[in-house]
């Protein structure tokens, strides 16, 4: 993977490791008062019982308390910073990966909040008290060789366990490393498909789709549970060995450092250190072997930001342009899906001047609502370029050229809050006078203002508390705030009646007059009175454009009768004349609507 493509990833990453100097300092001073315990034990066996002084015993005592109180210190203040660190790196990155998903949606890419819950996994094993066992690794060697100066038996039998316990952990990661994979990439799927029946439930009931959906969901995510049941089996009974073996070893090395003291090679003090130190010295490798399956999912995580990242790079900084004046030119656009062979759009060329609309019609899957996101920025050509006053569209931050353009998709989504938050696009800093001029041009200011609470009023999720006509009034007043200079309506009057029509007409008229560039797609000829320019569509090629009343000309008279009727135009291929070179550039293109 390119350097800069991870970036955001790696700097994370590193700033996190600015933290390990100050958690290897603490772990050092942790480990260190570990020996406390083997320390008391020795002195009290080797020294105190042997001499009867209690006031050694109270003085070792009292150390050996105070030392301990600081190794628990220690450990509360290093779990607390593995905690913020954990905080910091999904606080940081969070907002890079909403951006990143959201570019991975519009480019039709699966995962919707995926990269979310995989930072929430990163910092929960970054939390965890298993990353305590990296720091505490490097230390079971010292722990052995201590237990070796006590004698080489010991030392010997400390040193064959841990070997025997760190071969367990690599059997545990071969056992279920795929399985865990599988299993969680299984899981991801099975959440994302109820994630999308959830939000169509009112089709799932009436339609009577439930069942089936619950039966071949079912089979999926059982297929995912297998696994992690069969994994978290594989683990438990490793994890089972590892903690006999670790209870049997402290048992035979104090049986053996009894044999020593009875041989009177030990001491009985050191005897107890020994088991002490080799129960410390063998912790690690056991959290570890507990701990495995979630390490191995934030490590899967992990992976899967990475290729993210790697999918969909972040686009390079730009400089801050000019505010646009709204000229719209479209220059050879083709048009490929990702993975995908077939054009959708098929070098399709169009200029739009200032105070210009375009009405745009054509077949289903002609390429319209493709054209739309190609014009918006949000979808990238595969070949060509959508300009507006002479900058691709796409290469320009959206943070910068969203304010200079509306938008409403087929599908209007209102988010979860109030209509003023919906009509201000989420902007904390609304203008309240920007809010109530949309509101207005849209026509949907009297509507608003019917609302129990007005522009105060909660709309629910997605709109859930209003009709299907009033989200998309909304929605074209969220296109409208700010009087933008390039408005793209895809389908506004889908669930319109007669007077959101009308209102939808006088909107478009009134955007022309603040000099807004207007695109409008749509089957019903009767809503294109705006329209200055008609461009019409099938398969991806461009079959007329020009002047509206042009273009309707050419059509036969029995269509021209239906649009005067308001009734949808059908477009046959090859019905059109051949327009003189002279006529505005054309080109073939098209998008699945």
């Amino acid at each position: 993977m390119d350097r800069e493509q991870e970036l955001p990833l790696r700097s994370a990453l590193r700033q996190c490791r600015a933290a390990l100097p100050v958690l290897g300092l603490f772990s050092f001073f942790i480990n260190l008062l570990i020996l406390t315990s083997p320390l008391y034990m020795m002195q009290t066996f080797d020294r105190v019982l042997s001499s009867g002084r209690v006031e050694t015993l109270v003085f070792l005592t009292l150390i050996a308390g105070i030392a301990v109180l600081i190794m628990g210190v220690l450990e509360a203040v290093r779990a607390r910073i593995l905690a913020r660190v954990g905080r910091w790196f999904e606080r940081g990155l969070a907002p890079e990966f909403i951006e990143t998903s959201m570019r991975g949606a519009a480019c039709g890419l699966a995962g919707g909040a995926q990269s979310l819950r995989d930072l929430a996994t990163i910092r929960g094993v970054l939390s965890s008290p298993g990353v305590n066992s990296v720091f505490d690794a490097p230390w079971v060697p010292v722990f052995i060789a201590v237990i070796w100066l006590l004698n080489p038996w010991l030392g010997t039998i400390a040193l064959i366990a841990a070997i025997i316990l760190f071969i367990t952990a690599l059997v545990n990661e071969y056992v279920s490393r795929l399985l865990l994979k599988e299993s969680n990439q299984l899981a991801i799927s099975a959440t994302r498909r109820a994630g999308a029946a959830i939000r169509n439930a009112d089709v799932f009931h009436a339609m009577g789709m439930l069942p089936g959906f619950l039966a071949g969901w079912t089979e999926h995510h059982d297929r995912a549970l297998d696994l992690q049941l069969k994994a978290s089996d594989r683990n438990a009974a490793l994890v089972g060995f590892s903690r006999f073996f670790r209870l049997f070893v402290q048992i035979a090395i104090l049986g053996a450092g009894a044999y020593l003291v009875l041989q009177a090679e030990l001491t009985p003090g050191g005897m107890i250190a020994a088991s002490i130190l080799l129960g410390r010295a063998l912790a690690p490798v056991e959290h570890t072997i507990g701990g495995w399956k979630g390490l191995v999912a934030g490590r899967d995580a992990y992976g899967r930001l990475r290729t993210l990242l790697g999918s969909l790079p972040p686009k390079p900084l730009r400089m801050r342009l000019p505010a646009p004046r709204g000229r719209l030119t479209c220059e050879n656009v083709i048009f490929v899906p990702r993975g995908r062979e077939q054009l959708v759009l098929q070098g399709l060329s169009f200029a739009l001047e200032p105070g210009e609309a375009l009405g745009v019609v054509g077949p289903s899957a002609a390429g319209k609502s493709t054209l739309c996101k190609i014009l918006v920025g949000t979808w990238q050509p595969t070949r060509g370029r959508a300009r507006l006053d002479g900058a691709d569209v796409f290469d320009w931050p959206s943070d910068q050229l969203g304010r200079y353009i509306g938008y409403l998709p087929q599908d209007v989504e209102l988010f979860d809050g109030t209509v003023r938050d919906n009509i201000a696009r989420l902007n904390p800093a609304f203008d309240s006078e920007a809010v109530i001029d949309a509101a207005m041009t849209a026509g949907v200011h009297d509507i608003i203002l019917r609302l129990p609470e007005g522009y105060e009023t909660e709309i629910g999720d997605g709109g859930a508390f209003l009709s299907g006509g009033q989200r998309q009034r909304i929605g074209l007043a969220r296109a409208l705030y700010g009087r933008p200079r390039l408005i793209v309506l895809d389908e506004p009057n889908a669930n319109l009646d007669g007077e959101g029509e009308q209102a939808l007409v006088t909107a478009i008229e009134m955007a022309k007059d603040w000099g807004a560039t207007v695109v409008l797609v749509t089957h019903q000829p009767r809503i294109l009175s705006p329209a200055d320019k008609l461009l019409i569509l099938r398969e991806g090629r461009v079959e007329a454009f020009g002047p509206r009343d042009e273009v309707l000309s050419k059509l036969h008279p029995l269509q021209v009768a239906q649009a005067g009727q308001g009734r949808p135009v059908v477009v046959k291929p090859g019905q059109f004349r051949k327009r003189p070179a002279s006529s505005e550039a054309t080109g073939s293109g098209g998008a699945a609507s």
